[in-house]
């Protein structure tokens, strides 16, 4: 779609050139973006040359993705890894309702910053424990928890001019086996329901409820929970919606059913 609105583009070098002016917007894949009208939008800011690209691995073992990693090339970093919890990083890339150029252009930050309820770059660094590096309009960083980023179906608490410049996952949960169910009404559908899991070196677990509800519910446990047990605390959770790809009690009813399998895979 043609953003015929737009009458400014400019390429950020530096932190300096992250000021918007009235009616600008960032662009990073452009997936989004350019998928829907965006009224009032005049200007774009190409986040494209500040280098964001980066997968590496740091000294403590933590793995930190820079914002303009390509979905697709996370997934390719992932299927080449022997980390136990790659594999959850491949399976969260397939979940998204993208094809293999859809995914060479999105970006793992913009999943996160757009906090669509089916984003499942949120699911899976919600599951690692993903912190983002935040860089604020006002010039401070802070670390947020990517769980804590979403505050409602595609609406978050980044602020205007806010940037996501990375995402941490620690080494103890890389070194955590992981599970993985995915459920859409239409066999090529958006996700109606992502459910994934973690368990770590020291048999604690972490379940987590994306898609079929509006922002991430994440449950911890000390060991992993009997099916009884994760089946009670998915019906109990929040935030279950309906729209056209699923009603709230059909959300709720598989996400307590598959999550049940994550934790049996865990186990």
């Amino acid at each position: 779609m043609d953003l015929a609105g737009v009458r400014t583009m400019r390429t950020a070098s530096g932190r300096e050139d992250l000021a918007l002016a009235p009616g600008e917007t960032f662009m990073a894949g452009a997936t989004w973006l350019y998928s829907e009208p965006q009224p009032g939008l005049t200007g774009l800011v190409d986040l494209a040359g500040l280098g964001w690209d980066e997968l590496e691995l740091t000294m403590p073992g933590d793995l930190r993705v820079g914002a303009m990693t390509t979905i697709g090339d996370l997934a390719a970093w992932a299927h080449r890894s022997d980390l136990p919890a790659a594999p959850l990083m491949h399976q969260c890339a397939e979940s998204l309702l993208a094809s293999f150029k859809v995914q060479a252009a999105a970006t793992v930050g913009g999943n996160v910053a757009k906090s669509y309820a089916a984003g499942a770059m949120v699911a899976m660094a919600a599951t690692l424990d993903g912190v983002a590096d935040v860089w604020r309009a006002d010039g401070s960083v802070d670390e947020v928890p990517v769980a804590d980023i979403p505050a409602d179906n595609g609406v978050s608490h980044l602020g205007h001019g806010d940037a996501i410049r990375a995402i941490t996952l620690p080494s103890a949960a890389l070194a955590a086996r992981t599970a993985h169910r995915r459920i859409a009404l239409a066999q090529h559908g958006r996700s109606g329901a992502l459910l994934t899991g973690r368990r770590d070196t020291d048999g604690s677990c972490v379940l987590v409820i994306t898609a079929a509800t509006r922002v991430p519910v994440v449950l911890r446990y000390t060991q992993v929970p009997t099916a009884d047990a994760v089946v009670a605390d998915a019906l109990a959770a929040p935030g279950y919606y309906t729209d056209p790809l699923g009603t709230a009690d059909w959300r709720r009813g598989v996400s307590a059913t598959l999550l049940a399998e994550v934790a049996e895979e865990l186990a």
